[in-house]
Order: C-alpha cells, then structure tokens, then sequence
C-alpha cells in the first residue's frame, strides 16, 4: 500500500464564509409544498438539494481548486476484482448475458471511508467499448438505486420488490458501466461518522471520486487505456465537471494513471445557483402553474444574483408555491404521483415503456433485502435512495470550471428532460446564455423511432439537447430516447436529424 502526496491538504483551504440569502427562498415552499409527500425518490432528491441551497455556509474556488489536486490513496487491488464478480442477483432474469461486479474501494483508511460501486460490462464486445461512470446528485443520492434500478441500468424492480426484469434500453447496450455510490454515507457506501457528517461537500466528493476510480482502474487494469466517459444528473452537475477537472489536473503528473477522458455529459443539472432559480420559476410560471400577479411581482423584486433578498421577493416566492398546490412531481409536472405504493393499479406494467411512479418504493424493498446485499457482496445495513448530510463547501456556479474543461478540448453535453420543474429547461439554457457561446449547427429536432426526440444546439465546445417528454430523471420517462441520446453522445455526433 502506497499513499501518493500530490498537494496541501484540504483543510489548509481558507474558505469564504458568506452566503447567498437568496438560496433561502428557493423552494422554501414550493419545493416543499410542490415535491411528492408521497414518493420517495423524488421528495428525497427535492429535499436534499433544498436542504443545501438553504444551509449554504461557504463557497469554494471554482476555477483552478485545491480540490483538484489532492493526496491520492492508492491500494493493492490484486485478487478483489475475482471477488466482486457478482454470480447471480436475486430474482434477476434467466437472460443475463452480460458479466456484472459489486464491491467496495477504500478511498481513505484513516476515515474508514469506502465506496461502494456495482459495474455492468455490455453483453456484446465489451472489450471494444468505452467504460463510462455514472453519478447520481442530491447531493447524496444513490448511484446504484437510482441511475443503476430507476433508470439506465439493465435491470429494473418489479412490483413485488423481489424480481427483476431486463431493461432493453439499458446503457450498458453501448457502453460499459459503472455505477459509484458517492460520496461516503450514500448508499451503501461508508465511512466513520466525523468523516461523514464533518467534512463532506464537493471537494471531499470529488477527491474520493477520483480516489476510487484510480484504484477501481487497479482492479480492473484492462479499461486503463479504454476512452473514459463521465456522466450524472441533477447536483451531479456539481460532480461531473469538478471530477474531470480533477481528471486533468492530475494526468498531469507523471506518477499517477493518465485517464482517457474524452467527453462529459449533465443531465437536467444544477450548476449555477442564479439562472438555474430564475429558470424554475419561469418554467413554472410559462406551464400556467401560479398567476400572471405574482409572477409580476417575483420579476418586480427577485433578483436571484443579489446577496440579499427582499421580503416583497419571500412574500412573491411563498404565494407562488401555495398556488401551485399539493401532490404535484416537479420532477415531472404532468407525470402521476405515487398514492398507495405496493397497491398500484392494474393497468401499471412491470414495463420500462410503462411509466410507474412508485418504482422507487419497489427498489428500496429490494436492497434492503439480506439476500440482495450479500449477492451484491455488500455490508448488512439499512439502504436508503438519498442521505442527509451537513454540506461543507458548494460554490454558486460551476460554469468556470465548464470553460475550463471546453478549453482543455472536453467536450460537453448538457441535455434536459423538458418536463421537469426542478431544474427545468429554462434553466440550463440561462446558464448556458451566461457563457455567450458561438453557435456552429443551429436549432433543430432530432429523432428516435421515427419521433421527434427532442431538439438540438451546437455551440463551440459545448452541445445541449432537450428530450421531448423526459422528467428529472430522463432515462425513467424516456429511455429509448435516452438511449439514442446517448449513443450520439458516445459517437461524438449530434442525435439523428432524420427518420
């Protein structure tokens, strides 16, 4: 066992400690009054991302961050990728055609702190595909449950919270790929309590993340040389960017695994905590979802890059979420919301076609099971879609760190499922309208099985797609469109412009 030293410690960073008032007001009620009471996945992502916005108490560097370069953890890993191999999941299809790994990677002995990962080789020519990481956000949710059971993986739940059925439009199809449980505490990751609960935000997350993935590339040294891809939804707009940034940072030095990183991709992704406000109330106010009276007075007195915020402005924000009311998804603002989990209707399939909005209560019966979590070669514990934590750093924008990695020639996609309401499609388009990018193919559908999928713009270095019909969580609302989306993404190409 190795420790690499390759910068100061985190703890010598000297970090501002005023915060933006106006986070206060974002969804104080609306995303309490507006996020399903009665789901789970949705009010926990909902919660936890309004829980940082409010408790915000710093902010760190976002461009050229100590966070970037970190002492690096690296461990023998000889024998543990035979033992992670996963022989059968319970419940799971006769059909599995692909090999599937789970296990832990110690990122940092002294805390105890160790993430947990589940891998999904592609069943055809794996050896030729690219090896892509997926990160769910929060911050604080699972990976595994949510990207891996919910969305993207080749498996999702049944109703019974006991069997599994294949998903045709799995991602694995085109890629191989990996699911990280991140940071510690999330999942079924872990690490001593202090670790946790002290020190955690985005400089931890993204030194642990690139802590397991040049050990997980020990353990698995036949993808070292593979084309890298990162991608992640949600807060992991916060993930994404500032672990590729860590990426180059660290290919830099000589001693340390050069990854192949080509390209990252954000979904629905919070990244700038101005525009990405204002974009939500927009889009509420455009979807006729609260009146023209007070959506004049949020534009009268709300400026969301402000300090501090008025009480006219708190008085506006507040009437909004009353009008809009209760048992609304604003992670999908025309989906249905999850009355009576493990009584659904009928008429709800254990289809990926079949949008159910319970799904998420079906994936937490299923990880909790004893049996689930030894094949998965887990520890025995309590698993839970999203983890609450004390925040430590979170700056306002990453949009910096995104130039950054456009000019080290990383190409970026930013792609929204247009019906969501938390970080709508208004909001990714202010952020990236900040950036006053040049535009080198214009607007324009794209197509999936002879449908309008969504639209498309260009610009240098940077790509945003839309998916027509897709929610927060694009891939569980439209995973055939996902999975075009995505292969375009892969191919280095726009998505089809023709049937």
């Amino acid at each position: 066992m190795e420790f690499i030293m390759v910068s100061n410690n985190l703890k010598s960073q000297t970090l501002a400690r005023n915060m933006r008032q106006y986070s206060l007001l974002v969804s104080l009620n609306l995303i309490l009054v507006l996020t399903i009471l009665n789901s789970s996945n949705a009010t926990n992502e909902a919660t936890n991302l309004y829980r940082l916005l409010k408790s915000k108490r710093s902010k760190s560097p976002s461009v050229g961050a100590s966070w970037a370069t970190l002492p690096v953890h690296i461990a023998l890993q000889n024998g543990l990728k035979e033992a992670d191999k996963i022989s059968s999941l319970p419940g799971q299809p006769d059909d599995v055609d692909f090999d599937q790994y789970a296990g832990y990677v110690a990122v940092d002995p002294a805390a105890h702190k160790a993430l947990f990962y589940y891998f999904a080789e592609s069943p055809l020519n794996s050896s030729s595909k690219p090896l892509v990481l997926w990160l769910n956000g929060g911050p604080g949710c699972s990976s595994f449950g949510n990207g891996g059971l919910l969305e993207l993986g080749p498996f999702r739940v049944k109703r019974d919270g006991k069997t599994l059925y294949r998903n045709p439009y799995s991602w694995n199809n085109v890629a191989n790929v990996l699911f990280l449980e991140s940071p510690a505490g999330v999942g079924f990751s872990y690490g001593n309590e202090s670790s946790i609960y002290e020190e955690t935000g985005d400089a931890s997350t993204a030194k642990d993340a690139y802590t397991f993935l040049v050990n997980w590339l020990e353990r698995f040294p036949e993808y070292k040389y593979r084309d890298f891809y990162l991608a992640g939804e949600s807060y992991a707009g916060h993930y994404v960017p500032q672990l590729a940034y860590t990426i180059l940072q660290n290919n830099k030095i000589t001693n340390l695994t050069h990854i192949n990183l080509k390209s990252i991709a954000i979904g629905n992704a919070w990244i700038d905590d101005a525009t990405n406000t204002a974009g939500m109330y927009d889009y509420f106010w455009t979807h006729a979802m609260y009146s023209d009276e007070t959506h004049a007075k949020i534009q009268k007195y709300c400026n969301f890059s402000d300090e501090v915020t008025s009480e006219e402005c708190n008085n506006a924000t507040d009437k909004a979420g009353e009008e809009v009311g209760n048992n609304i998804d604003i992670y999908n603002i025309y989906a249905p919301v999850c009355l009576n989990p493990g009584h659904q209707q009928a008429h709800i399939l254990d289809s990926v076609e079949v949008f159910d909005p319970c799904a998420s209560a079906y994936v937490e019966t299923y990880l909790n099971s004893e049996e689930v979590q030894k094949a998965l070669h887990a520890k025995h514990q309590k698993w839970e879609s999203c983890s609450s934590f004390d925040w430590q750093d979170s700056p306002d924008t990453v949009l910096p760190v995104i130039q950054k990695l456009m000019a080290s020639n990383i190409s970026v996609w930013v792609y929204s499922g247009d019906v969501d309401g938390r970080v709508p499609v208004t909001s990714s388009k202010y952020s990236i309208n900040t950036l006053k990018l040049h535009i080198k193919t214009a607007w324009r559908p794209w197509y999936s099985d002879s449908q309008v999928g969504g639209y498309v713009v260009e610009y240098e270095g940077l790509i945003f797609v839309t998916v027509r019909g897709a929610g927060h969580l694009v891939p569980s609302y439209q995973p055939e469109r996902a999975l075009t989306m995505f292969s375009s993404f892969l191919q280095g190409t726009l998505p089809p412009q023709s049937f």
